[in-house]
């Protein structure tokens, strides 16, 4: 129950951080299949699928290391699904990750984004 509210705390920082960068958002933990999209947003004409990883500064692996090879490839196969539901085949894609480490006192927040944060855009869904 700790770590279901506390994705769902990291989703709405992530989401907010998304709107402070000018991005707008069109979806929220979209089940695609056997995968999720945490977010999707728009910027400019790029479709971001953003996976948003939230852990304590604790944690002996760092949210943007947690974002293992299968994750990669399960978002990649549920964004070309949500991509086809939708009909936005052609249009620019990119993955990104929203890292969210909660301090080892629990009253600070660090985020890091990493846009592009690795391939899979472009090439699988033209």
């Amino acid at each position: 129950m700790w770590r279901e509210r506390a994705a769902r705390c990291g989703e709405a920082i992530a989401e907010q951080f998304c709107v402070l960068r000018g991005y707008r958002i069109v979806d929220r933990n979209a089940r695609e299949g056997r995968g999720e999209l945490d977010l999707v947003v728009v910027d400019r004409e790029t479709v971001v699928f953003v996976e948003v990883k939230f852990r304590s500064a604790r944690d002996p692996v760092g949210p943007l290391a947690a974002v293992s090879e299968k994750k990669r490839e399960d978002m990649a196969r549920a964004a070309a699904r949500w991509l086809s539901s939708r009909r936005l085949f052609g249009k620019p894609v990119r993955f990104d990750v929203i890292g969210i480490t909660w301090g080892a006192e629990g009253t600070e927040l660090h985020v890091e984004h990493v846009p592009n944060a690795f391939p899979g855009g472009r090439r699988q869904f033209y």
